[in-house]
């Protein structure tokens, strides 16, 4: 299996929550690009994040984040 474009795309997304406070999300404006708008639906279906447009990161989602976000750094050595 490999990453596509989409997955990339949410993991992008999730490395820009931060993990040190469960009171600060994102938002993605309308105005965001369609790969960030579309990222973000995916991941609110996915039960990752709690609006449509960003939000507040949900239980899987904060697992999910800090995995994604240990894989970049480890990726960045």
């Amino acid at each position: 299996m490999s990453y596509t474009p989409e997955m990339i795309e949410e993991l992008e997304l999730l490395s820009l929550f931060n993990l040190a406070s469960t009171q600060e999300g994102i938002k993605v404006h309308k105005t965001a690009s369609s790969s960030a708008v579309s990222a973000a639906q995916r991941l609110f279906d996915k039960g990752l994040i709690t609006q449509v447009d960003g939000g507040y990161l949900t239980s899987l989602g904060h697992d999910a984040a800090e995995h994604a976000q240990a894989l970049l750094q480890i990726l960045k050595c």
